[in-house]
């Protein structure tokens, strides 16, 4: 290139070229320098990240493949590249079963009791707990309600068929003091409302912690100003921290919306019984008996991308209202 400013291999004036073209080249690269600066930086974050992105990875995004069983007469013989294509076949089949339509009947009506009876409770427990100002007795309640959490559902649900189900501590209890227990874990009229209880009592301490994490990240000086102004701790509760949850709220409702088809495999597999097949069957526990006890894996699979897609509707429906509202959002 000469001082005058042209260049000497095509003999054209630099000056004369469009800025996004003379800087395109090492523009990019001082981005890609700059990127991958900030990356070494922070190495040991994303060190950190690694196994979290290798476990959505590996179990979520690769197992993706296996959607296309949903649209072929599966043989694991002849694999997926063997196996014959049919289409929209197997939901054209899922759709006319009677049985199905009564699985997601199920299915939704046991998730909706659980999104709205289950959905306020670590709400207030969370606003309950954060007025404990005993610093011990406040640890304890905290570790108490997480504690079931970390049982699985094998144990937590087998104890729970050990006190409440037939023959078990609390009915036999009851007819020791000449009280009688109605058959709650046989009963159709009960089983839902066992399902949602024993839901709830498992996990909402678990649930409080977002919600115990959002109060802490409230100003305390609002607080301050408010007592100053006369609030008590209850008006303090519904006029500060209340407002101050709405977003957290709002996020965790859209996420929950997304699982309104998912009613817990592991607890109704673990708790139900050919007696209360006809309220308490799902559409997990008909997936695990048509695909891997009935050996059907094309039909389960349609039926488990039935319900994603539906999943996928519900979190952008939800997410739309929400922002209608000009309430908070994913997006």
């Amino acid at each position: 290139m000469t001082a005058a400013g042209t260049d000497i291999q095509t003999g054209d004036d630099v000056s004369e070229r469009p800025a996004a073209r003379r800087l395109s080249r090492p523009g990019r690269r001082s981005h890609f320098r700059q990127e991958w600066g900030r990356a070494w930086k922070y190495r040991e974050l994303y060190l950190l990240l690694l196994p979290a992105i290798l476990f959505f990875v590996i179990f979520r995004y690769i197992p993706m493949g296996g959607l296309v069983m949903g649209f072929q007469n599966y043989s694991p013989v002849r694999g997926f590249l063997g196996s014959p294509w049919v289409g929209f076949q197997h939901f054209e089949t899922l759709f006319a079963l009677p049985k199905f339509l009564e699985v997601f009947r199920n299915t939704v009506i046991i998730s909706l009791y659980k999104l709205f009876i289950g959905f306020p409770v670590p709400i207030i427990f969370a606003l309950l707990l954060n007025e404990v100002r005993h610093l011990l007795f406040k640890r304890t309640i905290q570790t108490v309600t997480y504690f079931p959490h970390f049982l699985s559902w094998v144990v937590y649900g087998g104890i729970m068929v050990l006190f409440i189900g037939p023959g078990g501590a609390v009915p036999e209890g009851l007819e020791a003091i000449g009280l009688k227990m109605p058959a709650l874990l046989v009963n159709p009229k009960y089983f839902r409302t066992i399902l949602v209880i024993t839901n709830i009592m498992k996990e909402f301490g678990w649930a409080a912690i977002v919600y115990l994490a959002a109060i802490a990240s409230i100003d305390p000086s609002i607080y301050e100003a408010a007592m100053v102004d006369g609030a008590n701790r209850l008006q303090q509760a519904r006029y500060i921290t209340l407002p101050g949850l709405r977003g957290v709220m709002g996020i965790v409702f859209i996420l929950s919306m997304g699982n309104i088809l998912e009613a817990g495999f592991e607890q109704v597999f673990v708790m139900y019984n050919p007696a209360v097949f006809s309220v308490g069957d799902i559409l997990d526990t008909y997936i695990y008996r048509i695909g891997l006890v009935d050996g059907r894996f094309s039909l389960a699979t349609a039926v488990g991308l039935f319900r994603s897609v539906i999943a996928a509707i519900m979190i952008v429906l939800t997410n739309y209202i929400l922002k209608r509202a000009d309430q908070p959002t994913l997006w």
